[in-house]
């Protein structure tokens, strides 16, 4: 019977020993607090060579608070390592910081304008009637000096007639006063009446009821509301004509691209109306104003136009090239910002990250300038840039986000 005793005694000291060393072999060192998933962080596992039983990914250390706070107290973000084989699986790829041209292309819609120095409005500057049309419509191509219109008036006929005494007296008695006769030349010209017209006047000394308008320049008829026997009172529009040899074209900016506007920069725009053309013009305004609904800023392009395709009121595309010189830059995707501050997860090699914040600069198409925190041939991860903070967060890398 006491053997019997003795040899079940044996058989649980025995069992004990073994639970104590297998429980021994699987407890986590006296750092570490659990282990769990960067994927799943819900997993909380004591068994350092357990896999995530939701993904079956390994899983990683967490530190215990006490140890966690005496590593990072005082200090920034520290190395962190995952295994080379462990990237591959999660998808990391690096970008290297280069130097390179710091251009970008700026792209915007316009509308096409008339240029107000090269517009003419006439407004009848005395009461009469439309004789003659020479025009017979919107958008005549007419040249320079080209008649548009003949205005017939009694009161004009009137002013001839005066005109014309004046300078008959004045020749019969030269002593006589100038300034009534310069006074009765300069009411003609106020009336639209031109200098030739008046030499012509004076030299014929034939006073007539008609008033020829011409085309001060080579252009294209705006609008012309009126008809041949029309009455028309002083100050009633008569003819629009509009130089279109070169146009305008307002094109909408962001404020952010602000700095890079300047008078003097080339822009090429395109029409969907002629899509194997580019148009080439220059800044030649650029509206201090900004459009309170959009956030935009009104640009004032030149653009020679002498065969007339770009039409007012026409949209059109318009494309801008920038450089500000040379300088280091990082991909879009390999930075992970924070709202305050932007982290790059910098490859230290064999594993190793360093995790770092760095000052941005300007976005330039996919690049971002970098003003400092980096150097010229660093590596940073360009992809799955939020496993890798998961993973820099469980090991302790970064103390907050």
């Amino acid at each position: 019977m006491k053997n019997i005793v003795s040899y079940f005694c044996v058989i649980m000291v025995a069992g004990i020993l073994a639970v104590s060393c297998a429980k021994k072999e699987t407890a986590p060192p006296s750092d570490v607090s659990y282990y769990t998933c960067t994927m799943h962080p819900s997993v909380h596992l004591l068994d350092p060579k357990a896999k995530c039983p939701i993904c079956g990914m390994d899983l990683v250390p967490v530190m215990k608070a006490g140890t966690q706070a005496q590593s990072t107290t005082n200090s920034g973000p520290t190395e962190f390592t995952i295994a080379p084989e462990r990237q591959q699986l999660i998808g990391v790829t690096y970008a290297t910081v280069v130097k390179q041209s710091l251009k970008t292309t700026l792209r915007t819609v316009g509308t096409v304008a008339y240029d107000k120095q090269r517009h003419w409005d006439y407004v009848s500057r005395v009461e009469g009637y439309i004789h003659k049309l020479e025009v017979s419509s919107r958008g005549d191509l007419v040249e320079k000096g080209q008649p548009l219109l003949v205005l017939e008036s009694p009161d004009l006929l009137v002013a001839q007639r005066e005109y014309v005494d004046l300078l008959r007296n004045h020749d019969e008695t030269p002593a006589s006063d100038k300034r009534m006769l310069d006074s009765a030349r300069r009411r003609m010209t106020y009336w639209n009446v031109s200098e030739q017209q008046i030499q012509e006047l004076e030299k014929t000394r034939q006073p007539q009821p008609y008033l020829t308008l011409s085309s001060p320049f080579k252009g294209v008829v705006q609008d012309l509301p009126v008809d041949q026997g029309r009455h028309v009172s002083a100050g009633d529009h008569l003819i629009d004509v509009a130089d279109l040899s070169l146009v305008w074209v307002w094109a909408d900016f962001y404020q952010e691209e602000l700095p890079l506007l300047k008078t003097g920069l080339v822009v090429r725009v395109t029409a969907s109306a002629y899509p194997d053309t580019k148009f080439k013009g220059e800044i030649t305004v650029i509206d201090p104003w900004i459009n309170d609904a959009k956030r935009t800023v009104r640009v004032r392009l030149d653009i020679p136009n002498a065969d007339i395709k770009l039409r007012p009121d026409m949209y059109v595309n318009a494309e801008l090239e920038t450089t500000e010189g040379e300088g280091l830059v990082i991909p879009v995707n390999g930075v992970l910002p924070s709202g305050t501050r932007n982290l790059v997860f910098v490859d230290k090699g064999s594993g190793k990250l360093e995790p770092r914040y760095i000052e941005l600069g300007r976005k330039y198409e996919d690049f971002y300038a970098v003003k400092s925190g980096l150097n010229e041939g660093d590596r940073v991860v360009s992809s799955a840039n939020f496993l890798i903070d998961a993973e820099a967060k469980t090991q302790g890398a970064l103390k907050s986000w």
